[in-house]
């Protein structure tokens, strides 16, 4: 264990991915790190989540979770497209979806929570209500237990950010919809792996990468994320009158229970990662939903933002602005992409040259050449190799 920072109290908000893998680079140098989490216990399931290139593997590797995560792996499969009688129009390949190395997203947040649980405190069910910053640390208050005060702060929760809305401002401010939603259902039909559209909709049933998956194009809807009848009525709502085999699927979701999660395809765009002793990691500072980057962002992020903090002495102002220097040109992937008109192209057309361009390898090789350059688009620091820094 490094000592640079020893003693250092950090607070991370979010459970998921990005915040247990900051938790272990933090505990390694030294930090005492408390992760508080909204939900009642660590949530597994989801969608899965994959890893492309050097770049991600070597972060993986020096985690020490590289090989668990290939052992876990879920195999990236070709989808099939199909029209409303079943017939093959296009697919989707696997490597193009899957990167290097599929995991499901409750897999991956299970091992890292298991590689810092012993050696980092972790809240659940509860959240932050407040923080105060002052020279000598950040007052926390939240619903349920004690206030507590610590040296730093970082918001690891996502594109919804409480830590964001509290020390940076309202989402609205930082989070642009892109005009689309997306939902993910557990409903168990019959497919082998195929996707389904029509204009501004479209449909999977039966694949590996997430549970029945569904993207549509919409108006920005006002609703509970936390509210699942709420939800599944707004996608019923937006599939009523759908061809192939959505009746079917509608039927279903009619009997489904509280497992679906809607949300909006948005992103988020922020202008710098910090403010004093708070800080953005992951999904809330760089989010960019299904921009296919989100946890190697997250887990190369966390490296980064430990590391220039340990780099740093534990100076946060300069290891904060390290962060945030290394990063930014990495994290401009997230800018770039909006996966719901590729998913679900707004008229018959669209989705004719979108199978048209799927079914021309050449063009599929370009893509995927261009994905590996933004995975691979930071130059990682050895951070073990900062002995004299570490040690100030």
């Amino acid at each position: 264990m490094n000592t640079a920072m020893k003693n250092t109290s950090v607070l991370i908000s979010g459970a998921s991915i990005a915040g247990p893998a900051l938790a272990y680079w933090l505990h390694r140098y030294g930090c005492r790190v408390t992760v508080v989490e909204k939900a009642p216990r660590l949530r597994l399931g989801g969608q899965a989540v994959d890893f492309k290139g050097a770049t991600h593997r070597t972060v993986l590797e020096r985690m020490g979770i590289l090989d668990e995560v290939y052992r876990r792996r879920t195999g990236g499969a070709d989808q099939e497209i199909v029209d409303g009688r079943g017939r093959r129009l296009a697919v989707l390949p696997g490597e193009f979806t899957g990167g290097d190395v599929e995991i499901l997203r409750g897999d991956l947040a299970e091992l890292l929570f298991d590689r810092t649980r012993e050696r980092c405190e972790y809240v659940f069910g509860d959240s932050i209500t407040s923080l105060t910053q002052s020279d000598g640390g950040v007052h926390v208050t939240f619903e349920r237990a004690a206030p507590r005060t610590f040296d730093l702060v970082v918001g690891a929760d996502g594109i919804h950010s409480n830590v964001r809305r509290l020390a940076f401002g309202p989402e609205e401010e930082y989070v642009r919809f892109l005009g689309h939603y997306y939902a993910l259902v557990q409903i168990d039909l019959e497919s082998g792996n195929q996707m389904y559209n029509e204009p501004g909709r479209m449909a999977t049933l039966g694949g590996k990468k997430a549970p029945s998956f569904f993207v549509f194009a919409s108006e920005r809807l006002d609703y509970d994320r936390y509210d699942a009848g709420q939800q599944r009525r707004i996608l019923m709502d937006a599939y009523r009158g759908a061809g192939w085999r959505i009746p079917e699927v509608l039927a279903e979701l009619a009997e489904a229970g509280d497992d679906i999660y809607l949300d909006s395809i948005s992103r988020v765009e922020t202008d710098e990662y910090a403010r004093g002793r708070v800080v953005l990691l992951g999904d809330a500072a760089y989010g960019n939903t299904l921009g296919g980057f989100g946890s190697g962002l997250a887990v190369v992020g966390a490296y980064v933002l430990a590391g220039e903090l340990a780099a740093a002495g534990g100076d946060h102002r300069a290891g904060f602005a390290a962060y945030q220097e290394a990063f930014r040109g990495y994290a401009k992937v997230a800018r770039q992409g909006n996966a719901g008109p590729f998913l679900a192209p707004a008229t018959p057309g669209r989705i004719r040259m979108r199978n048209w361009m799927l079914r021309r390898r050449v063009m599929m090789k370009a893509m995927l050449k261009i994905t590996d350059r933004f995975a691979t688009g930071i130059e990682l620091r050895d951070y073990a190799q900062c002995g004299g820094l570490l040690s100030r």
